[in-house]
């Protein structure tokens, strides 16, 4: 469905966060829509005022939102449905007109579990995760939920420490941080992000030869963290693969179709100026 085909039918769909302008959440759905034969758009909305877009939403029979920082936790009480593994979770990123009711999900947690298990298994396997946000919550619950053992490293030590108390994990400051004995690392802090690329959230010597080391930012493809991993002989596993991965189960659970994967993975690929 291109876009001079929209028309009075045509379902919008969007991403909210604060800020969007760098989202690819926009080029990937159209992209897929397209693919499919959706007849369907998809925009960025920059929010401040969640209660504000969910009421829009409402008002404007929108079929479907993508939730971004920082409103993955809050939009939780403006919902009239959480699924229970988000509700268990603590975090919406994903939000389905169901005819008038709004029904929250978490599609970050399958999608990041399914692009760090392309790369290693995570049974026994212990996973510092960074951060203690929701997209952080989404995969420490994934974590546990395959069977790691986790460690929540995050600068609020009582908001880390209450999250890994959620899921019987540990909790340690980034200043304590040393890397010893981690067998994955997951970075889901915006720390690297464009257009902030030269920061990192560990230091160089936190990272092992033969540590997996995840980065959920997938803009730029390779951040710091990842280069500084590959160079020390780390697996790496890039933002796009979580990106992509929760991005297709968004696509189905909207559109009650397949999503066409290596499609979304393309368009991203090539907007990131890498090849597909």
């Amino acid at each position: 469905m291109s876009r001079s085909a929209i028309g009075a039918r045509t379902a919008v769909y969007g991403v909210i966060g604060d800020p969007v302008g760098h989202s690819l959440s926009p080029l990937m759905h159209n992209a897929a829509f397209h693919a499919i034969g959706v007849d369907g758009v998809y925009v960025a909305f920059p929010v401040k005022d969640l209660a504000g877009a969910v009421a829009g939403m409402r008002a404007l029979h929108l079929g479907g939102i993508s939730v971004t920082l920082p409103h993955k936790v809050a939009i939780m009480d403006l919902l009239d449905e959480v699924e229970p593994t988000a509700r268990r979770i603590g975090a919406v990123n994903t939000v389905v007109n169901a005819d008038g009711r709004l029904v929250g999900f978490n599609s970050d947690s399958p999608g990041a579990m399914t692009a760090l298990m392309e790369q290693t298994p995570i049974d026994g396997k212990q996973v510092a995760v960074l951060g203690a946000g929701g997209a952080a919550r989404a995969v420490a619950y994934g974590v546990k939920l395959h069977g790691g053992r986790l460690l929540i490293v995050n600068r609020d030590t009582a908001k880390g420490g209450r999250l890994a108390a959620e899921l019987d994990g540990d909790c340690m400051a980034p200043a304590d941080f040393t890397g010893d004995g981690i067998d994955i690392l997951i970075n889901t802090t915006p720390l690297g992000m464009t257009p902030d690329v030269d920061r990192t959230p560990v230091s160089d010597d936190c990272l092992r030869p033969g540590m997996t080391v995840m980065d959920i930012v997938y803009n730029p493809l390779e951040t710091r963290l990842l280069r500084t991993a590959r160079a020390i002989g780390c697996r790496v596993v890039d933002g796009v693969a979580m990106f992509v991965h929760q991005g297709a189960i968004q696509f189905e659970r909207w559109t009650g179709k397949t999503a066409p994967v290596q499609l979304m993975r393309s368009t991203v690929l090539s907007a990131l100026g890498a090849n597909p």
